[in-house]
């Protein structure tokens, strides 16, 4: 009886996870669809941007402006300073998603100490500003006011001070390390350098139109390149978002799942020890009218 007992009140336990797991599933269900529609509606304007500055790149062009220029090495009297933005979520339960993040953050950070760069991490996100504090790394920036829902005042308030300090030779690269959205189910951490900018290379098949300028083509890459970096950087925050609302749904489901498989197993088991003492009191029921008889 109490092992009985012990079964029923472990498939109550696994019903009430369940209910948990089932309405986190759906809730980030919800959330992923509206965060989609994000990601969908930034990466156009994303490309459009690359796009224009590779068009009007030119050798003239790249050598007056900082941000399109790749700085020296610190070996040869380059800035030794290079920035790491890490984004991450402020909430688990989504399976491996931060963890692989912050693992790839920890070796981009060793290859760039390997190289002579002296790092410094800003971190968007409870989960990576927790790991990186437990570790008793100082972070440059801590974001928790982010979260789930990114909006563009976020980008130029993470990124101005560092594009200042790019443009007076004081830094050496900026790399932003998020969650790329492919699917619910793939959300891969991805390293992007946005600083020096790196534009798509212009095509160079087929004929190419001839423009007319207003303002002239130094103007617009002046206005352009900032916009360009704090783009992709709400990209990054964009995205991430996203693939977090994935990984949480999918690890959600893989929990109701291994609930239900267990419930299943639980229930079985009840039941079959229900039968068996059923079957030991009639048995002995029998005997003991038995008993009576003889």
């Amino acid at each position: 009886m109490a092992k009985s007992r012990q079964i029923k009140r472990r498939i109550r336990s696994i019903q009430n996870t369940r209910k948990i797991t089932r309405t986190m599933e759906l809730v980030s269900t919800s959330k992923l669809r509206r965060a989609q529609d994000k990601v969908l509606a930034t990466r156009p304007y994303a490309q459009a941007l690359s796009e224009v500055i590779a068009s009007l790149s030119t050798p003239d062009l790249i050598s007056q402006f900082p941000l399109l220029q790749r700085p020296k090495p610190p070996a040869k009297g380059g800035p030794t300073r290079a920035a790491v933005l890490l984004i991450t979520s402020n909430r688990g339960l989504a399976g491996g998603f931060n963890a692989n993040l912050i693992k790839e953050a920890r070796k981009l950070l060793e290859t760039l100490e390997k190289g002579g760069y002296q790092t410094e991490l800003h971190a968007v996100g409870k989960k990576g500003i927790g790991y990186f504090k437990f570790l008793g790394r100082p972070l440059a920036t801590a974001r928790l006011d982010i979260g789930d829902k990114p909006t563009l005042a976020h980008a130029p308030e993470l990124v101005n001070d560092l594009i200042a300090a790019y443009e007076a030779g004081k830094l050496a690269s900026l790399d932003v390390i998020y969650a790329r959205f492919n699917s619910a189910i793939s959300t891969p951490p991805v390293t992007l350098r946005v600083l020096p900018v790196e534009a798509p290379q212009a095509k160079t098949s087929g004929p190419r139109p001839d423009f007319i300028f207003s303002p002239g083509p130094e103007e617009i890459v002046e206005r352009l390149l900032p916009l360009y970096v704090r783009n992709q950087i709400y990209r990054g925050l964009v995205e991430t978002a996203a693939s977090e609302h994935g990984a949480r749904r999918t690890a959600m489901k893989n929990a109701t799942d291994n609930a239900d498989e267990l419930l299943r197993i639980l229930t079985r088991t009840a039941n079959r020890q229900r039968q068996a003492q059923i079957t030991q009191e009639l048995s002995e029921i029998v005997g003991g009218a038995a008993a009576l008889e003889g």
